[in-house]
């Protein structure tokens, strides 16, 4: 049995999440305290006790979701015995979650991490001003189509695919007008429904450029380290280990399509059977079923889930 990695992206967080490992777990206890420590702030207080707004801004979010999934592996570290190198064959995360990824295999520390992500928070939240851009998402077409209807709706505005989720699920981002044409155009081409997302700015595309230059510039301050385990890129969905590689992707990942049904696909390929969630939610490991046949995904956030995989593990 092969095993990956997984760590959830925006819009997985919720009020409270994490506390019940940070009371159970000083392992995970600590990483909060470093994350609070890295950020100059009790970002933990926001985590635990809201509000929910103040929680889902993108600059909180960002930091405060990979907290959360590299809590939960340092309680697995401490309690069920995981060793990340000799365990676990790949590590991948939903955009922000590449980020958790290259944290727990050590390419950047916790606090590097979570520093990295208010600075993109911010970043990708500054890049357009609120109501320029929009998101939807496209189910019940395939990839391919939704990247045409989109090229089609774009008439010389900014509308790209931004997120390839599996199952049928296609997220598209760009200049709010330029989406509402792709939702109409989608759903006259099959598409089973075209949803507008609550989001507050137009992830990955082409208007996330000045996101993109901000986080070329942090990054060249925090040099990635080697990871332990080869981390699958988003915007390449194939396993990387060269540091300024990883540098490099990060970067383009900003404006890139996250390519996540190729990325599970990819390990699915390379003989990974078993999907480990590992922090707040579970879309992901939902999605694995979708995506490859015979793969089991499941979620790791709770006292009890750390349990259930220190059992498995005999």
């Amino acid at each position: 049995m092969s095993i990956a990695f997984t760590f959830p992206g925006q819009g997985s967080q919720a009020v409270g999440m994490g506390k019940a490992l940070a009371d159970a777990f000083p392992a995970a206890r600590a990483v909060f305290a470093e994350v609070d420590d890295a950020l100059g702030e009790k970002l933990s207080a926001t985590i635990w006790d809201g509000p929910i707004e103040t929680l889902t801004l993108t600059e909180n979010a960002q930091p405060a979701l990979m907290a959360v999934s590299l809590a939960t592996l340092r309680a697995l570290e401490a309690e069920a015995g995981l060793n990340l190198a000799r365990d676990v064959a790949y590590v991948a995360g939903h955009s922000l979650g590449e980020y958790s990824a290259l944290a727990a295999a050590g390419s950047f520390s916790i606090g590097d991490a979570a520093r990295l992500l208010r600075i993109r928070g911010k970043a990708m939240q500054a890049a357009t001003p609120v109501g320029v851009g929009a998101m939807a998402a496209i189910l019940g077409l395939d990839f391919d189509a939704v990247v045409a209807v989109a090229a089609d709706a774009a008439e010389g505005e900014v509308c790209q695919a931004a997120n390839d989720n599996g199952g049928g699920q296609v997220v598209i981002s760009g200049h709010k007008a330029a989406v509402e044409r792709a939702c109409e155009l989608a759903k006259a081409r099959g598409a089973k429904r075209a949803i507008p997302l609550p989001v507050s700015a137009p992830f990955h595309c082409a208007l996330m450029k000045p996101a993109a230059d901000a986080m070329a510039e942090a990054l060249a301050t925090v040099p990635a380290k080697a990871p332990v385990v080869p981390v699958v890129a988003n915007v390449l969905a194939q396993p990387i280990s060269d540091p300024a590689e990883i540098t490099r992707r990060l970067i383009e990942q900003v404006t890139g399509t996250v390519r996540w049904r190729e990325c599970v696909a990819a390990m699915a390929g390379l003989g990974v059977t078993t999907f480990y969630e590992v922090g707040a939610g579970k879309v992901l490991s939902g999605l694995v079923k979708r995506i490859a046949d015979g793969a089991t995904g499941s979620a790791i956030g709770s006292p009890d889930d750390i349990a259930a995989f220190k059992a498995s593990r005999g």
